[in-house]
């Protein structure tokens, strides 16, 4: 075992500061368009609804830009309400998630600990360059990887095998050397399995249960790859 790769949304940081983060994202658009009187709860629902639909279209498929499935989520729950979505949307977008973004509460220990064990530790995600870099710079952990590979970078999303195969490639290893921890079964598990890297589920409640399948190990909480690394690191 030489490397460890890191998803990012609902892996390394949680859904829940995600969906406080988008909800004020949803905040700041309406008060940029003088529209306060509307629930933006509601709206923000509505908003993953549309956001979420198009990311399931893209899954494996050529990279477009991040930042335009945003906007065009938000457009088109802006032209149900009729207000403008500003040009300045994905600016305001970065910034909500440089402030609210929130790390599970053992990532930086499990990424240190990897690192203490001599291991590449990177990270592999469906991102803009743009964003993954502000993003982890708030979060204060930029610095603790040696590689971020994006969909950007390998211009398909996950789980196309570009992005796995350009990770291990930055990594200089062999993809049996290499373990990924994801927290989606059919991106995560599939992708790095196609390309012979083992595959850790990050499952907290165990609400994927009926996907376990998919994956080598699934884990509760991220301090557990420590261990299961550990013992890969003596066969």
């Amino acid at each position: 075992m030489k490397a460890v790769f890191f998803d990012f949304v609902g892996t390394l940081i949680t859904k829940e500061g995600e969906n406080v983060t988008h909800q004020n994202i949803v905040r700041e658009v309406l008060r940029k368009a003088g529209r306060e009187d509307l629930d933006y709860v509601m709206l923000w629902e509505e908003y993953e609804t549309e956001s979420s639909a198009m990311f399931k279209e893209l899954a494996g498929k050529p990279y477009v830009k991040i930042r335009d499935v945003d906007i065009n989520a938000m457009q088109k729950v802006a032209e149900r309400y009729g207000f403008p979505v500003p040009d300045d949307f994905w600016e305001i977008s970065i910034a909500m998630h440089e402030r609210y973004g929130q790390l599970f509460p053992d990532a930086v220990e499990t990424i240190k600990a990897l690192k203490d064990l001599g291991l590449h530790v990177g990270i592999i995600t469906d991102s803009d360059n743009d964003y993954i870099e502000a993003h982890l710079k708030a979060l204060g952990i930029y610095d603790l990887f040696d590689s971020i590979t994006t969909s950007e970078d390998a211009g398909f999303y996950k789980p196309h095998e570009m992005p796995f195969r350009l990770a291990l490639e930055r990594a200089g290893v062999e993809a049996g050397e290499a373990l990924y921890v994801g927290d989606n079964p059919a991106k995560d598990c599939v992708g790095a399995k196609n390309v012979g890297m083992m595959s850790v589920l990050l499952d907290p409640n165990g609400a994927k249960r009926e996907l376990w399948g998919n994956c080598d190990f699934v884990v509760s909480k991220l301090s557990e790859v420590v261990e299961i690394v550990k013992g890969l690191m003596k066969k």
